[in-house]
C-alpha cells in the first residue's frame, strides 16, 4: 500500500512539474509604443470599454481564455483571433468604435460586444 502512495505521490510531483504554466514572456514594445490587451471569453470582453490615444502607436494582442473567439474592430478594417493574435496600428481618428465578436461561438454571440473609445 505505501508503494502506491509513493508512486501516486511521485507522479503527482511529475504532473506538476512538467504541466505548469510558462511565465509570462516580457512585452518588448518600439519606443513611444503603447499595448493594448483584449481577451475573450465565452460571450464576453474581458472590459466594457477600451481607451486609447489618437496618434498612438499600439500593438494589439488578442486572446481567448475560454472558447473560441476573434474580435473585430467596427470601421477600422482590423479583425484579429487565434490564427493572427496582434497588430500593430495606429489610431489616428477620435471616435467610438463597436468592437464584436468575429467567430460564431454560440447562443450568446449576439451580445458579445465592447467599446474602442479614440481619444
Amino acid at each position: 500500500m505505501s508503494a502506491l502512495v509513493t508512486i501516486a505521490c511521485a507522479m503527482g510531483v511529475y504532473l506538476l512539474a512538467t504541466a505548469m504554466p510558462e511565465r509570462p514572456k516580457e512585452e518588448t514594445l518600439a519606443e513611444g509604443q503603447e499595448l493594448l490587451r483584449i481577451k475573450a471569453t465565452n460571450f464576453e470582453f474581458d472590459q466594457a470599454e477600451y481607451k486609447v490615444k489618437a496618434g498612438t502607436s499600439y500593438k494589439v494582442k488578442f486572446s481567448n481564455t475560454l472558447g473560441s473567439h476573434g474580435v473585430e474592430f467596427v470601421g477600422l478594417g482590423i479583425e484579429l483571433n487565434k490564427d493572427n493574435p496582434e497588430t500593430e496600428v495606429t489610431f489616428d481618428q477620435p471616435g467610438t468604435y463597436e468592437l464584436h465578436c468575429s467567430i460564431m461561438c454560440g447562443q450568446g454571440h449576439a451580445t458579445m460586444i465592447s467599446k474602442l473609445i479614440v481619444e
